[in-house]
């Protein structure tokens, strides 16, 4: 499936990483790869037009603090997205080092925890994954993150613009031990959150509808309380009317959740479930054939891919991209060149200092469309239904705010279409509700679509 393209990376130092977020950082209108660097400082990696080249700020670059976690979210409303950056210098409980949430002030990028006002709210627990999640449908975002040890956090600014941590009065403030997040419509109308969670059941917490949650893994079976999950991912059911989610167990059987009518039953087939030391999970469709593919990526062992083949998922050859002794720790996708053929980056480290690779699909199917929401002040519209109807099906994505496993997918939906031709309409459900369709709209370009 996979072709190495690491050559395109210019002074690609092997060091330890771990996670992965997709954000236009420098405010070009063109998304850059964000990599948290573990004591060694994060990087931003822009495409120049031939080369992936590390345009990090010495702020955003932090070299002092060990990152994990990162995820973009437009925090204030401005237009612009900020970085949460979560660091950790212990395995779980309290940490000595806060995380960092990253505004850009104008000409400068600043950490908003640094700001007297806001030192109450540091998090102070070691924590995992970041997610951006519009709950209010303003389209300003807060910061849920999975601590372990620690009651989880959603980060918001107050009406005096001060950091505060809502989970508490939302449902949210649950102590386990957190990994994997997730946000999308799988349960209601809005955007409900999927967290796997390690030596603890996971939560499905349920948007009411007023903003606050509750959770209902329970009830939709979905808790597994025997395993220790890391990366998960939305997988859109091939007749692109409802979702499942896959999601890895770290030395357990992963699993392929299928939602019925009676809750979510476990389809995985035994080489999808076979147990390995799982880390990123991504769903995506890398050879435009119009079905998402799902990449597993192990660390200390090799990769595995999975595609929708006749009916039925089935074991793929990743090429390349199996890295049978790759530290993988985090990956994310992105259309970084502008070729409407994603590009896969996987970031390595923790037991041994690697680096990054980046990959392609070998003959990609052609066609494809792509569709960027925006909210009302013109940021990314993470957490947006896009669904896509041509001659021979239907397709949807939600617009990413956080999944993999420490990571962040690109803020735009990427859809192949195989053989197909025609786009017979796109429709694209923001996070308040708001719908817009657009008739015919044209294949292999990416379609930008603000607010209505």
């Amino acid at each position: 499936m996979f072709r190495n393209l690491s050559s395109w990376f210019l002074g690609n130092q092997a060091q330890l990483r771990y996670g992965v977020a997709v954000s236009d950082v420098d405010g070009d209108g063109q998304c850059e790869f964000v990599v948290a660097g573990f004591g060694c400082g994060n990087e931003v990696w822009q495409w120049n037009g031939s080369r992936l080249v590390n345009i990090v700020d010495p702020v955003l670059a932090d070299p002092s603090r060990q990152a994990i976690g990162v995820a973009a979210g437009d925090l204030d409303g401005d237009g612009r997205e900020e970085l949460y950056v979560l660091n950790t210098d212990t395995f779980g409980g309290r940490k000595r080092l806060g995380d960092r949430l990253f505004s850009y002030q104008g000409s400068h990028w600043q950490d908003l925890f640094s700001l007297p006002h806001n030192q109450d709210a540091l998090n102070l627990t070691a924590g995992r994954s970041v997610l951006a999640v519009d709950r209010l449908g303003t389209g300003r975002y807060g910061f849920v993150v999975a601590n372990y040890g620690g009651p989880m956090r959603l980060y918001e600014l107050d009406p005096q613009g001060m950091i505060a941590d809502v989970a508490p009065h939302v449902g949210l403030a649950l102590t386990t031990g957190g990994r994997g997040l997730l946000a999308a419509p799988l349960v209601s109308q809005y955007l409900d959150i999927f967290a796997v969670n390690e030596n603890s059941p996971n939560f499905l917490f349920r948007h009411r509808g007023d903003g606050t949650y509750e959770d209902v893994a329970a009830l939709w079976g979905v808790r597994d309380p025997h395993e220790h999950g890391r990366g998960v991912a939305l997988v859109s059911q091939p007749a692109g009317e409802e979702w499942d989610v896959v999601y890895g167990n770290w030395e357990g059987h992963h699993r392929f959740l299928h939602k019925t009518s009676k809750g979510f039953r476990d389809q995985a087939p035994a080489a999808m479930a076979s147990p390995s030391r799982i880390r990123t999970v991504i769903a995506a469709d890398f050879d435009n054939d119009g079905y998402e593919e799902i990449f597993f990526n192990n660390i200390g062992e090799p990769n595995r891919l999975f595609g929708w083949r006749e009916g039925l998922w089935q074991a793929l050859d990743p090429g390349e991209a199996l890295e049978p002794t790759g530290l993988g720790t985090g990956a994310a996708v992105a259309d970084i060149d502008g070729d409407g053929v994603l590009e896969l980056l996987i970031s390595h480290g923790e037991s041994g200092r690697q680096p990054l690779t980046l990959y392609k699909a070998v003959n990609p199917h052609s066609a494809w469309i792509r569709v960027q929401p925006l909210t009302p002040a013109g940021s990314p519209a993470r957490g947006a239904v896009v669904v896509i109807q041509t001659p021979q099906r239907r397709q949807q994505r939600v617009i990413d705010g956080g999944s993999g496993y420490l990571c962040q997918m690109e803020p735009v939906a990427h859809f192949g279409l195989g053989k197909q031709t025609q786009v017979e309409w796109l429709l694209i459900r923001w996070p308040d509700g708001v719908t817009h369709k657009v008739l015919n709209p044209r294949i292999c370009q990416t379609h930008v679509i603000s607010h209505p």
